[in-house]
C-alpha cells in the first residue's frame, strides 16, 4: 500500500494533493511536531534515517524529498495529465519549475524566517541591536533583493500563461504551491504581484487541492514576518 508519512504544517499536504489528483490509493500517516521545538518527531526516523517529511513508502520501497516524490508517484501513477510529453518546451519548464521550488527559491523562505527568528528572539538587552543589526544587514543587502527578483521572475512566467508549464496544469505546479504559499505568508501578493496571487486562488479551487485538506488536516506555515 502507498504510505504518505504526514507531518502536519509542512511539505507534505502537496505529495496528498497530487495523490488525489492522480486518483491514487494511499493511505496517510500522521504525525504531529514536537510541541516545545516545532520539529518532527523521532518517529519518523524510523521511516527514513534523516526522519523528516515528507516521505513515502510504496511496498519495499521507501522515497523522501518533494521533487523525487513527486518524480517517482508521476512516473509510477500518472496517465499523461500530469507530466508535459517529452521533447516539448512545457517538458523543459516542467523540469526547470520541478527543482527550481526546493533548489533556488524554497532557501530563501526559509532564511527569512531564520532572520526572523534572530530579530524576534529573546536574548539580553546589549545583545538585540548586534543580532538586528546582522539580520538588517542580510536582510537588506542578499534577502530582500533576491526574493524580489525571484518573486517578479515568477509574476513574469506567469504572465505569459495560466500555468508554470503553460496553458496546462502539471505536478509542477503542485511542486510550486508550498513556495508561493511560503511568500504569501512573507508579504501580501496582490498588490505587485497579482498573477502569482491569482495562481494561488486558483490552486486553492481545485477539487483535488480541497480533498487533500480534507484528508490531511488544515495546514498553516511558519511564521515569517511580513515586510
Amino acid at each position: 500500500m502507498l504510505t504518505v508519512h504526514h507531518l502536519e504544517n509542512s511539505r507534505s499536504h502537496r505529495i496528498v494533493w497530487l495523490l488525489e489528483e492522480l486518483g491514487a490509493q494511499y493511505e496517510i500517516k500522521r504525525y504531529g511536531r514536537d510541541k516545545q521545538t516545532g520539529l518532527a518527531p523521532q518517529e519518523l526516523l524510523e521511516v527514513h534515517p534523516l526522519g523528516k517529511a515528507p516521505v513515502i513508502t510504496d511496498g519495499d520501497i521507501t522515497i523522501a524529498e518533494s521533487g523525487a516524490i513527486i518524480e517517482y508517484l508521476v512516473y509510477e501513477y500518472d496517465d499523461g495529465r500530469l507530466r508535459p510529453d517529452e521533447g516539448t518546451p512545457e517538458r523543459r519548464a516542467y523540469t526547470y519549475w520541478l527543482h527550481y521550488a526546493e533548489g533556488t527559491f524554497a532557501s530563501l523562505m526559509l532564511l527569512s524566517l531564520v532572520m526572523g527568528r534572530i530579530e524576534n528572539a529573546a536574548m539580553p538587552f546589549f545583545l538585540k541591536p548586534v543580532a538586528k543589526g546582522i539580520a538588517g544587514k542580510v536582510r537588506g543587502n542578499y534577502l530582500d533583493p533576491n526574493i524580489k527578483r525571484n518573486l517578479e521572475f515568477m509574476e513574469w512566467t506567469l504572465g505569459k500563461s495560466k500555468w508554470f508549464c503553460g496553458d496546462r496544469f502539471t505536478a509542477a505546479d503542485v511542486q510550486m504551491s508550498f513556495a508561493l504559499e511560503a511568500a504569501e505568508v512573507r508579504t501580501d501578493l496582490s498588490p505587485s504581484y497579482p498573477n502569482l496571487a491569482d495562481f494561488l486562488e486558483a490552486i486553492r479551487s481545485r477539487p483535488a487541492y480541497k480533498k487533500a485538506l480534507d484528508k490531511g488536516g488544515h495546514y498553516e506555515l511558519m511564521s515569517i514576518s511580513k515586510r
